[in-house]
């Protein structure tokens, strides 16, 4: 990496969110990217709770004042789904919450990604949504000239080699505002999604679980009670070695691509058939002709991103 990352998390928060969030505030106490704020929007649990839990993640990485923004309630066209059954009804279960003292800003987030993005030098902020991707597709959708300001959008989301996880046919995020995803993949920014493909290649075993826990700080040890509590749903619904990282995977391809590999594809998102609806359309061979629009991720050395998120962690309280 030659160059400090200048980022925005988009956010639903969420158990492996609250790793990618704390994360993002170790690689910044690092000296290895400007966090420059969090979006969040409805998903794993509805808004009140994302945004609830977005500034409790910022008070326990110490930094009280970090600019949380709280964005859309509902996707663009369809109901909200939320996940409960994975996060709890909070989206943290596994550790005792507080209030939040980190306060929620009075702007909603898609006027400040407008605001913020026209105001960039070109290419120069990276997004980085690990929710539903509405927020991102409002804010395009009413600015189209952002995109000039966009660097990259890393994010997590969507499946092709590995089946869905909330329906047999998509992902999570992807599924929940599918017309959004769409959106965003028709930007022409440039995009890097790391799918349920290459996250299930990146699970919290129970050596790595141990390392956080013997940290000498309060992060360490209560991430792994988190991740803990939600890594049981996926040991038993999908026959994982532990939980997967998905939203971590997002923040450490922003800042150590070279951790992971993939291929340039052509992606598009179904949103007319409710049997595959979310489903990701990937052209993995190119028998389309169509040009590529994302960067689709298979592959990571797991051990090196934990290593990472080990490493950020350990610098936070």
């Amino acid at each position: 990496m030659t160059e400090k990352i200048r980022l925005i998390i988009d956010t639903d928060p969420g158990q492996d969110d609250a790793a990618a969030i704390l994360m993002a505030h170790g690689l910044a106490k690092r000296g290895l990217i400007d966090f420059l704020a969090l979006t969040v929007v409805a998903g794993n649990v509805g808004l009140q709770h994302t945004s609830n839990n977005a500034r409790i993640i910022c008070d326990w990485a110490g930094e009280k004042d970090f600019p949380v923004y709280a964005g859309a309630s509902k996707p663009l066209l369809r109901k909200l789904i939320t996940a409960e059954e994975v996060h709890g009804k909070t989206g943290l279960d596994g550790v005792d919450l507080h209030d939040p003292i980190c306060p929620l800003q009075a702007v909603h987030a898609v006027p400040y990604l407008i605001d913020v993005l026209r105001k960039a030098e070109d290419a120069s902020i990276t997004l980085c949504p690990i929710g539903p991707l509405t927020n991102i597709a409002l804010a395009l959708s009413l600015a189209p000239d952002i995109a000039r300001g966009i660097k990259h959008i890393v994010m997590m989301g969507g499946n092709y080699f590995e089946a869905g996880n909330i329906t047999p046919a998509a992902e999570f995020n992807v599924y929940v505002d599918p017309h959004a995803a769409q959106i965003v993949l028709q930007s022409g920014v440039p995009i890097t999604i790391l799918p349920l493909d290459v996250t299930h290649k990146a699970c919290i075993t129970s050596a790595r679980m141990d390392i956080l826990r013997q940290q000498d700080n309060v992060n360490g040890p209560r991430l792994a009670d988190i991740l803990q509590s939600y890594e049981r749903f996926d040991i038993q619904k999908f026959g994982l070695e532990g939980g997967p990282l998905h939203d971590p995977c997002a923040i450490t391809y922003a800042v150590f691509p070279e951790f992971f590999s993939g291929r340039d594809c052509h992606v598009e998102i179904n949103t007319q058939s409710e049997l595959s609806m979310g489903a990701c359309v990937v052209d993995w061979w190119g028998t389309t002709g169509k040009p590529a629009n994302a960067h689709w991720v298979t592959d990571v050395n797991a051990n090196k991103l934990f290593q990472e998120l080990a490493e950020s962690i350990q610098h936070l309280p």
